[in-house]
């Protein structure tokens, strides 16, 4: 993440409890680099993730992520069939939080690199009210968090992840179910929505262009989103590049440097990618898997071929090139 992202900023991370059984509610844009994103920065917690169900298709993929503690929730674009799976999923998180564990999804239901926050499904609300229900003095916490990158398909991107304050599960519970429901729905949304840029459905496209064209700062969504309610009259904070050439130079000899993994990743890898949302995703996986071993590899033929310096210059060459590629 280090070397990915030139910046990473985490707001409130301290709002999940350290102690007590949390539901972390996020907004998803960029797949599954969401999920690492709130793995790394959440503060220090362990959280199971519900993803969806079609990506477990593959044996192998389905073992490694099961391996990571990723829980398979089916939709019904899965199969009308496949929906009664989601009762033992529902009863399994249940068990987890009454165990003060953490389990974190994304309650939109789908991805979307669109800068809004689409309705909720109500998955959510049946793992809350079930878990209270079976474990009554659950002490569950619902934290909301809102991710937002600036770029989520270019590398280097920045990000910030900013975490709302705890909701307390047990006062939803105490009212009419159905009630609670809706009202815990409601809240959930709009906390989410205040913590991540929510332009409006009704003429995103023209919002979306002023925003962009004014360069603004989309780290920082509360400041965005008033700009939006203000009609665009609130004062506006920039973000500017002003290495955009020197980050440029830098880039491109990242790829030399690193042109096995690169035409993997031109020629192989990016041309299957069907939804823009996996596009870090599948950067990302062959930046943690390719790269290390093409590195590793070079490394080792220089020094075998001329000496180990120069091998270790090529090594340090690469991690350097690459720090200053994502930092400038």
């Amino acid at each position: 993440m280090f070397f990915y992202y030139k910046k990473v900023e985490v707001i409130n991370a301290q709002n999940i409890p350290k102690h007590k059984p949390v539901l972390l509610l996020s907004n998803h844009q960029n797949a599954l680099i969401d999920a690492l994103l709130i793995a790394v920065y959440g503060n220090g917690r362990f959280f199971y993730f519900l993803t969806r169900a079609s990506v477990f298709n593959k044996p192998i993929i389905a073992k490694i992520l099961k391996s990571l503690q990723m829980i398979p929730v089916y939709r019904v674009r899965d199969g009308w069939k496949t929906i009664s799976n989601n009762a033992e999923v529902f009863t399994n998180c249940s068990t987890i939080l009454s165990n003060n564990e953490a389990v974190s999804l994304f309650p939109e239901g789908n991805h979307s690199l669109k800068r809004t926050v689409r309705p909720l499904s109500k998955g959510f609300t049946r793992i809350v009210f079930e878990t209270l229900e079976s474990y009554p003095e659950t002490d569950l916490q619902i934290v909301p968090l809102g991710l937002n990158y600036k770029n989520a398909e270019s590398y280097p991107d920045s990000v910030s992840l900013n975490f709302g304050n705890a909701i307390a599960a047990k006062p939803f519970f105490k009212t009419d179910k159905h009630e609670g429901v809706l009202k815990l729905k409601t809240t959930v949304q709009e906390r989410i929505s205040e913590l991540t840029t929510n332009i409006p459905k009704d003429n995103y496209s023209n919002i979306l262009e002023k925003l962009e064209g004014l360069k603004v700062d989309f780290l920082k969504p509360e400041m965005v989103n008033n700009l939006i309610k203000s009609n665009f009259t609130d004062d506006v904070v920039t973000v500017k590049n002003n290495n955009i050439v020197l980050q440029q130079l830098f880039k491109t000899l990242l790829v030399l440097l690193l042109i096995g993994p690169y035409a993997v990743w031109k020629f192989v890898a990016q041309p299957k990618i069907k939804e823009a949302e996996f596009t870090a995703t599948f950067r990302f996986a062959i930046a943690i898997t390719l790269v290390p071993i093409w590195v590793i590899l070079m490394s080792s033929f220089l020094a075998a071929i001329f000496s180990i310096k120069i091998g270790g210059i090529y090594l340090l060459v690469v991690l350097g090139t690459a720090l200053l590629t994502s930092k400038i």
